[in-house]
């Protein structure tokens, strides 16, 4: 059996809508922490201009492998191994690169080690960040429900935890990343858009 995950199957449309624009000039994306494959799979059937690439730690591997070479379309790659911990990053080039749920999930080290691989990876102005995933705003939560979620993730586990969007932003622009948008999604959710290289002209 695959693995599958609901939250996946509820928000692949919401954000399918917001990174056909965002990814309308791009040709080379990467996924970082693909998961189960739902949104790799998803991404590249109704994106088919792009040439995704799925990676994920070597644990999860196996069931990304599978979903791929199941439901796969030609221009989902075979999934490559990717811990953002280890330096250098062995990933092929690209124009962009999109991220789920991931944030939250690693230590504050893996957030920072994150950023400055997409530093290296991201070499062009114009090339382009996604990510989705719940955010803090002034270290306020956006719902009720993300404020306990984030009480969950600590006890779970205390490196993990729902982050602050300005430490974040100061990621990316360390990155050389500039903040183009931030979309309010379904379940109290963002998708936040950087563009690598200054802001343009209004």
């Amino acid at each position: 059996m695959l693995p599958f995950s609901e939250a996946c199957e509820r928000n692949k449309e919401p954000i399918l809508d917001i990174l056909r624009n965002v990814f309308a000039q791009a040709v080379h994306v990467l996924e970082i922490g693909s998961g189960t494959g739902q949104h790799a799979v998803w991404f590249a059937r109704h994106l088919p201009h792009l040439q995704w690439q799925p990676t994920e730690r070597t644990t999860e591997l196996p069931g990304l492998r599978a979903r791929i070479a199941d439901e796969g379309p030609p221009n989902l790659r075979a999934p490559l191994e990717l811990d953002v911990l280890v330096s250098p990053w062995r990933t092929p080039p690209a124009d962009a690169v999109f991220s789920a749920n991931t944030l939250h999930i690693m230590g504050w080290p893996g957030v920072e080690a994150f950023f400055a691989g997409i530093a290296t990876v991201l070499l062009a102005d114009g090339a382009m960040l996604a990510v989705y995933g719940p955010f803090r705003y002034r270290g306020d939560y956006t719902s009720a429900s993300n404020a306990a979620f984030d009480q969950w993730l600590r006890q779970r586990d205390p490196v993990s935890g729902i982050r602050d969007f300005d430490a974040v932003d100061s990621l990316a622009r360390a990155a050389g990343l500039t903040l183009v948008a931030d979309h309010d999604m379904p379940a109290n959710n963002q998708l936040l858009v950087w563009r690598r290289g200054p802001a343009r002209p209004a």
